[in-house]
């Protein structure tokens, strides 16, 4: 199998992405696993697929809200598990371009290229639909007669290798591969992920493949889980992304308020930067193909945020300092971002940063923070500091109020030799 060429440079640059899931399930609007949850028959659930109408899904659109959000990458489900294709795939009649007359991955590809954004798709392994795909603990028909049928996983997984080579040849760039997901029972030899992630290689020499086939990929890809330290495999740090939801679903779920609020999804975004990570937030469009208000209002609050803190995500990673309680710290070259999740009263103590800090400021309006040091004897360098500090202590002065941002940010500037 040949090597990764893949740079995961542009990744880690990028930090945060927008996942979007949208397909016949967004119809249902109930989770887009609702096929497999209700043990709905095809019959019952094609009357989505003749339904499917998605009149208001604009790419530009969505590509115009990534951006502003800070998003520089977005993921689309070209095939989710019940086996409809966004795309027009010569292997199966089961696809939007027949459905409704459009190809919707070609539509996501060009208008995010279009916005300066990676292009990555989305390609689930399972295919509910499929005849030769095996009735599994995951598949809808698993307690019917169907369950008993002789199905040939060879002749799927010819079909699965298929598409995935028509996603890699007849879209342009694609920059990332998201495979959904393998589990007891479907594994490697199943998906035949050697040669698949070969294939992806060969074909797309730079891609990055997600963890997902069950063998090694590019980077790894906790889902609905928060790291809180960077990752490691073998004692050496991996390339990571989580995978996040506005509301725990991830297709159009229209009676699910429980909305992850901005301020907190920043910080999730903060959190992964500090642990070395980078954060994928997903939005699932209505059944017509619309963001919902919700998920524009949220959006939009995050880009507030972004368009004044950027730098302490963009371009950045881990400090490499023990983080303040309260606190989560990025670093960028020079440039040391602590960020404050509880704002104090008046003084912010930071160990060990004496002698190694230039200039403090906020970073949303770029005011200068007064500092105080307590030098290796003891002694404040500036009267008034706070007593009680260790040496080696960098105290700041912070103003009373609050700023109204989602997440107040101190930018240091470190000094040259730092």
């Amino acid at each position: 199998m040949p090597e990764s060429t893949a740079s995961t440079e542009w990744f880690e640059t990028a930090r945060f992405g927008l996942f979007v899931h949208f397909g016949l399930y967004s119809l249902a609007a109930r989770h887009e696993w609702v096929r497999s949850r209700e043990a709905m028959s095809q019959e019952a659930y094609d009357r989505y697929l003749e339904r499917f109408d998605p009149d208001l899904f604009d790419a530009g659109e969505l590509a115009r809200a990534a951006k502003a959000a800070g998003m520089r990458y977005a993921v689309l489900t070209a095939k989710h598990h019940d086996g409809f294709c966004l795309y027009d795939s010569a292997l199966t009649s089961y696809t939007s371009q027949r459905a409704a007359g459009r190809d919707l991955v070609r539509e996501f590809a060009e208008a995010m290229r279009a916005e300066g954004l990676r292009v990555g798709l989305y390609y689930s392994l399972l295919d509910w639909h499929h005849p030769d795909f095996t009735v599994d603990v995951h598949h809808p028909l698993r307690d019917t007669p169907a369950a008993r049928e002789p199905r040939d996983m060879a002749r799927y997984r010819a079909y699965l290798h298929g598409q995935v080579e028509e996603l890699l040849t007849g879209y342009g760039p694609v920059d990332l591969l998201f495979f959904d997901f393998t589990y007891p029972g479907k594994g490697p030899d199943e998906w035949g992920s050697q040669e698949l992630l070969a294939m992806a290689r060969t074909l797309r020499p730079g891609i990055l493949v997600n963890d997902r086939l069950g063998v090694p990929g590019d980077y790894v890809t906790p889902e609905q889980y928060q790291p809180d330290r960077p990752l490691e495999r073998d004692g050496a740090p991996v390339t990571w992304e989580a995978c996040h939801t506005l509301n725990g679903s991830w297709g159009y779920d229209r009676d699910n308020h429980e909305y992850k609020d901005p301020a907190l999804l920043v910080r999730m975004l903060v959190e992964s930067v500090a642990c070395g990570g980078n954060l994928l937030l997903n939005v699932g469009p209505t059944g017509r193909g619309a963001l919902d208000p919700r998920a524009r209002q949220t959006l939009r609050a995050i880009g507030d945020w972004m368009a004044l803190h950027e730098r302490s995500v963009r371009g950045a990673g881990p400090s490499g300092l023990t983080a303040p309680a309260n606190t989560l710290c990025t670093r960028a070259g020079r440039r040391l971002y602590v960020h404050l999740l509880a704002w104090p009263l008046r003084h912010l103590h930071l160990p060990g940063l004496a002698g190694r800090v230039r200039y403090a400021q906020l970073l949303h309006d770029g005011s200068e923070i007064g500092f105080h040091e307590q030098d290796g004897a003891g002694h404040e360098h500036v009267n008034m500091a706070p007593p009680g500090q260790p040496a080696g202590t960098l105290t700041l002065t912070l103003p009373v109020t609050r700023p109204d941002v989602l997440l107040p940010v101190i930018e240091l500037e470190l000094a040259d030799d730092e």
